[in-house]
């Protein structure tokens, strides 16, 4: 199962376990800390997190394309992975929600610097048939580290007395050690054809597909608000705040388990209908969330969303990579993902303000649901394989 997967995928799955250890001790408790600690609002939730993401998204265009342009990958990656590590111990000391607004900038600057060129050294450094398992078993790894860092969250919030801003502190240990471990990655350059132009930042050399997938990946997260209000709407349901990084955890084993099978799967079937699969478990789980009214409907659907993620997370790079070559291949991550960007601020604006303005989270969930099928019906479509 594991053939195909090279020392410089390993060591990158490490240090994204490592990683999400730290950043899913604080994730799952950031928009409680938000709401009941700091005295923010749903809409100003929803704006900090879009605000975070799409600035993740939106970097990753300029890092693919200095990565790409300088033909270098790796001191990027450790650029990124270091300001995150250290951004993060800072919200411990925030008193005010604009305050978490900064943090959460820089952490996702962070993010979106180390992006794209890591997944283009993990393209890089696979065989094309083992690629959809390489972009598996990287998911796995992260997967497995925010499964592992909810829980133990719970151990230290019943150690600590339920100190959040202890918890948080601490949480940037194994942030630091994943630096570390990035030390071992070796460069992966990309292979430049000579004669070629200096890599531009523009969707001109891409093909049809790629800019296809670009316009029907964005319609897709238009619809996929933060994960934030997933868990607001958890605790409205009736699940305490003690059990709510069990029920990330939950979540998190889900997406670990079945992201290399899912991976595996589509180097033998294909990309595409694996994504459009994902994309369709995404529908039907958001339009439970409108109506769960029980704490069983709540972990149920978190199983599910574990799926959707397995589904489409490690399989999306590998259909990215499938679709360029390597001289152009940070780039369209950078451009993949400034994509998502795009949506992903009035994603979560829009969801947070239809969650307020109706009092209600029927008419957000259902509108997410419907943006992810009008999705999947896109790609599955409009884009052929091969």
């Amino acid at each position: 199962m594991f053939k195909g997967i090279t020392r410089n995928v390993f060591l990158l799955g490490i240090v994204s376990l490592l990683n999400d250890i730290s950043s899913e001790m604080v994730y799952p408790l950031l928009p409680i800390f938000l709401k009941e600690v700091l005295k923010a609002g749903t809409a100003f939730i929803g704006v900090i997190e879009g605000i975070a993401e799409t600035t993740a998204s939106i970097l990753q265009v300029f890092a693919g394309w200095l990565s790409d342009r300088w033909q270098m990958r790796k001191p990027i990656t450790v650029f990124g992975y270091s300001l995150s590590s250290f951004a993060r111990p800072i919200l411990s000391i925030a008193t005010a929600p604009w305050q978490v607004l900064v943090i959460r900038f820089a952490d996702r600057f962070g993010k979106g610097m180390r992006g794209a060129p890591r997944d283009a050294i993990i393209a890089d450094s696979t065989p094309e048939e083992y690629r959809g398992r390489a972009f598996g078993f990287h998911r796995m790894m992260d997967n497995l580290g925010a499964a592992i860092g909810p829980i133990l969250a719970t151990v230290l919030l019943i150690w600590l007395g339920r100190n959040l801003r202890l918890l948080f502190f601490l949480a940037s240990i194994p942030a630091l050690m994943s630096i570390f471990a990035l030390i071992f990655v070796s460069e992966q350059r990309p292979v430049r054809r000579e004669g070629t132009a200096p890599i531009r930042l523009s969707l001109r050399p891409f093909d049809r597909k790629f800019k296809l997938l670009l316009l029907i990946v964005i319609i897709f997260t238009l619809g996929n608000s933060s994960d934030a209000f997933l868990l607001l709407r958890a605790k409205s349901v009736g699940i305490g705040i003690n059990l709510i990084p069990v029920l990330w955890f939950t979540l998190d084993m889900t997406r670990t388990i079945f992201s290399m099978p899912a991976g595996v799967i589509s180097d033998r079937i294909g990309r595409r209908y694996v994504i459009v699969l994902g994309w369709l478990i995404y529908a039907i789980t958001y339009f439970g969330f409108a109506f769960a009214w029980k704490a069983i409907h709540i972990w149920l659907l978190f199983i599910l969303y574990g799926f959707y993620y397995s589904l489409t997370e490690g399989v999306e790079r590998a259909f990215v990579a499938d679709l360029v070559p390597s001289e152009l291949r940070a780039t369209a991550y950078g451009i993949y993902r400034f994509a998502i960007g795009v949506g992903a601020l009035p994603s979560s604006v829009i969801f947070g303000a239809l969650w307020q303005w109706t009092k209600s989270p029927v008419v957000p969930f259902a509108f997410g649901a419907s943006l992810a099928f009008l999705a999947s019906m896109m790609l599955l479509l409009l884009i052929k394989e091969g």
